[in-house]
């Protein structure tokens, strides 16, 4: 059986109920169990021999039990701090109450933190992505790291279809406009999904439309634009300095950073191959929560069977990378 006893306690239950029913003297009974006369005395006279509550029978506060009700809702409606509560209780209550005093008073009612009595702000409600049809495409382009038989880093270019999260990437040297037109060429070609709405950052090698700080229009001589016109899409920009615009594809962004992170590779062509084991996985074996636990290229094949004027043709098994 558990005792507990005061950390100072130099007898037990057991011994106090054996000196309170010796016939010793006091001066023997101390001597026998290494305590005074007095602590002899204590347990001869009890009936009880638990160690007693050790709390304050009398409240150490200059307050009335009427002034701490007003302390208390002073505390309540003006969510006053310690410090400015003690001045308001001075002047108009108390003069002698002690800071330490009125904290505990503030303590005792359950107002000691003042946080908790804050209203709670309401949670702002996650704003998901707008619904949409296949055919919006987020692309970005992300730096890869310089492989030991690499003379210069490369780069990843990311697209990522809004709708059924199916991506198709490309590694190229330059991170260019012409880079860029290959890649969109090669990503025309490679989904199946009629593409209407192509949303990029204002990287010079999307776009010329932005000067310094400020949007300007289009001059029409960008490659990336043209390729866009040619194949009717219609190529949206985010706002500068707002990558969460593109925040689709900067997620994506993050797991190919969890992948470089976790991976150590040993050539440019280990990287690629990689990556591409990657992206296949990614389209063809993960479920996506926001498609109903389906995985994109499942996703794709049903908007297919019920869309299907949405497609240039019919979704087949591509890897969707293109190293």
């Amino acid at each position: 059986m558990m005792i507990a006893l005061h950390k100072n306690a130099r007898t037990t239950p057991a011994v106090r109920a054996e000196i309170a029913a010796s016939s010793e003297t006091a001066r023997a009974l101390a001597q026998r169990f290494g305590v005074t006369e007095q602590t002899i005395y204590k347990w001869k006279t009890r009936d009880s021999f638990a160690d007693r509550s050790h709390t304050a029978h009398h409240l150490q506060t200059n307050l009335t039990p009427a002034q701490e009700m007003i302390v208390v809702q002073l505390r309540r409606t003006l969510l006053l701090p310690l410090d400015d509560l003690l001045a308001v209780t001075r002047e108009f209550l108390c003069s002698d109450i002690s800071r330490c005093g009125l904290d505990r008073c503030l303590r005792r009612h359950g107002v000691g933190n003042l946080n908790a009595l804050k209203p709670k702000a309401a949670p702002s409600a996650h704003k998901a992505f707008k619904s949409y049809v296949p055919g919006y495409v987020h692309v970005d382009v992300k730096y890869l790291p310089q492989m030991p038989d690499e003379r210069s880093r490369r780069y990843l270019f990311v697209a990522i279809d809004r709708a059924t999260r199916w991506v198709f990437v490309q590694i190229k040297p330059h991170k260019t406009a012409a880079s860029a037109r290959a890649f969109l060429a090669a990503l025309h070609k490679a989904c199946s999904i009629r593409i209407s709405k192509l949303l990029t950052d204002n990287g010079k090698e999307f776009t010329d439309r932005l000067f310094g700080s400020r949007a300007r229009d289009a001059t029409g001589a960008h490659e990336f634009d043209r390729l866009c016109e040619e194949l009717g899409m219609e190529h949206r920009l985010t706002k500068p300095r707002t990558p969460r615009t593109n925040g689709m594809v900067e997620r994506f962004n993050g797991r190919i950073a969890d992948v470089l992170r976790t991976h150590r590779f040993d050539s440019r062509q280990d990287l690629a191959q990689t990556l591409q084991r990657y992206v296949t996985l990614y389209n063809h074996q993960l479920p996506q929560s926001v498609l109903g636990s389906k995985t994109p290229m499942q996703a794709m094949e049903e908007w297919h069977r019920s869309h299907p004027d949405l497609f240039r043709k019919r979704p087949y098994d591509r890897p969707g990378c293109d190293i």
